[in-house]
């Protein structure tokens, strides 16, 4: 069987290497443009890029896949990438975080098969891993699905499932999600091989949306749950990093626990930060523990480090 891939960050580039490590031909690999990056805002090739062209495999890098687009340049790009896989030889098309609308001319070509991070119906969209651990999900997991033109509405082929632990965040529960859906890809298509995989169509009940993260929501309002708060530490870790101000420097918070305690002081006061207690902040409801802390243009540090060169006592965050 003869593989296209298309995808874009380091959860694609891990299905990526699983499919190309189990042997299958992967004749041409569809990924995002090079975006600038880091300090000098150099252009950066994507992680499935880097392996594709590690290990020989040619890559195409279209702006868009939409011929009807009315940018002309987008039209030219989608429309030469529509003739490049009309004329390879392939059987199906996987698709894992690429980034880019397929139209129907794309998924009429071939048979095209998603890597989606979550349990369908729950959480279709962008950003379904961040939306489990900020809505409390207790699990979460992997769907490989038929693509079709709808938002990750096409029937499954196969769903595995993982727990959420207390203390995951979105990159730990990222790299849990990424080696599962390396290999689920390759376990549906050796079953496809074998004309054994059947599709099921997804429950009309029990469906949500995980809209694209908005840098804007990663600023705390201390004056909802400590449970809440906490949640969204974890979900907005590595990005776009949950934040609160305090005498107006914005801090990065990294990492809390909740604590088995409530308060009267005010939402956002410091209620101790020293190296017997650690930092200990009051919510709406409940209190929270502050665990890793980053100021501007500083390090990632534990509290206790943190507050040696930041002083938090009797500080309030905003």
């Amino acid at each position: 069987m003869k593989v296209i891939f298309a995808g874009t960050p380091e959860f694609a580039a891990v299905a990526l290497q699983s499919l190309h490590e189990a042997g299958y031909d992967i004749p041409l690999v569809l990924t995002q443009p090079d975006r600038p990056a880091g300090r000098g805002l150099q252009l950066q090739p994507s992680a499935v890029k880097q392996y594709a062209v590690k290990h020989g495999i040619e890559v195409l890098q279209p702006l868009s896949l939409r011929m009807d687009s009315k940018d002309p340049q987008r039209a030219a790009e989608a429309q030469a990438a529509h003739e490049r896989l009309r004329g390879t030889d392939y059987d199906v098309m996987v698709v894992a975080a690429y980034g880019l609308i397929l139209p129907r001319s794309t998924l009429d070509i071939k048979p095209c098969l998603n890597i989606h991070g979550s349990v369908l119906p729950r959480w279709r969209g962008a950003a379904p891993i961040h939306r489990a651990i900020e809505t409390g999900d207790a699990e979460t997991g992997i769907t490989i699905m038929q693509m079709e033109e709808g938002l990750d509405t096409g029937p499954m082929l196969l769903i595995e499932r993982t727990p959420i632990g207390p203390q995951d965040t979105t990159a730990t529960l990222h790299d849990k999600l990424a080696a599962m859906g390396g290999h689920m890809i390759v376990k549906v298509l050796r079953k496809m091989e074998q004309g054994v995989m059947e599709a099921v169509p997804q429950p009309e009940e029990g469906v949500t949306y995980a809209a694209k993260i908005a840098k804007e929501e990663a600023a705390l309002d201390f004056s909802q749950s400590a449970r809440d708060i906490s949640r969204k530490i974890r979900a907005f870790n590595p990005f776009p990093g949950a934040h609160a101000a305090v005498n107006g420097t914005t801090i990065k918070l990294w990492g809390a626990e909740l604590l088995d305690q409530n308060s009267s002081a005010a939402p956002g006061q410091v209620l101790a930060a020293d190296a017997s207690h650690g930092i200990i902040v009051a919510c709406g409801s409940g209190t929270l523990r502050l665990t890793e802390l980053q100021k501007p243009g500083g390090k990632r540090l534990p509290a206790a480090e943190f507050i040696k060169g930041f002083p938090l006592d009797g500080q309030r965050f905003a």
